[in-house]
């Protein structure tokens, strides 16, 4: 089961399992019907800054597909500092809290005891390479993909041993929506990757059963 997704990274997440013959549930803020039938998904809508909207996505995909073996929490927001680093609006703080770290401690709270109880499960955090290094021109980016990162260890810390794997992945600039007409993402150095190059780094870091997965190999 992934959030955010009806395209970016999302998507092609979703694309990289279900050509590993998995089933697939995905879903976004309107329930992403067209990708959902173009890749072979099953699509429901879920706000994932509400805790309840978070829990229904999860037991519509296990009612669907069965319990959930792999679920991935990569619906993510950013938004920039128009003067200064603690520029942004209140509310665009807030909603970079609840997106970027709120839904997956609410995925991870529905996920956790059956999971346990199995003794089996991953859980993918999407967080960025802002939340290893920074973000220039938006610290709510930056702190709220830290504190993502933060999440992720923690529950890989605690429930590595109980079989529960973790994988975070931290990304650079990638070709989607979010980076699109963004000059600094276009020309960076470190180059514009595809979406299917980090599903791809995903695939090799849960075969390798690998924590960090890193797109960018620079960004290690």
């Amino acid at each position: 089961a992934i959030t955010g997704a009806n395209g970016g990274i999302g998507r092609a997440i979703a694309e990289m399992f279900i050509s590993q013959g998995a089933k697939v549930a995905i879903s976004d803020l309107t329930t992403p019907s067209e990708t959902a039938a173009e890749i072979g998904a099953i699509g429901f809508a879920c706000d994932v800054t509400r805790d309840e909207a978070v829990k229904d996505f999860i037991d519509m995909s296990g009612a669907a597909n069965g319990p959930i073996d792999i679920f991935v929490s990569n619906a993510g927001v950013g938004f920039g500092d128009p003067a200064h680093a603690a520029g942004a609006s209140n509310e665009n703080w807030e909603l970079s809290w609840q997106v970027n770290v709120m839904s997956s401690v609410y995925a991870a709270r529905a996920l956790l005891p059956q999971m346990k109880e199995r003794g089996s499960g991953r859980f993918v955090i999407t967080a960025s390479a802002a939340g290893l290094l920074g973000q220039i021109g938006s610290a709510s980016y930056t702190a709220t993909k830290h504190a993502a990162v933060g999440f992720a260890e923690s529950l890989a810390i605690r429930h590595w041993d109980q079989g529960i794997k973790t994988h975070c992945i931290c990304p650079q600039y990638v070709r989607t929506n979010m980076t699109k007409g963004m000059a600094m993402a276009e020309g960076h150095q470190d180059g514009l990757i595809e979406p299917s190059d980090v599903a791809e780094a995903l695939r090799v870091a849960i075969e390798e059963d690998r924590f960090m997965v890193l797109s960018h190999p620079i960004v290690g």
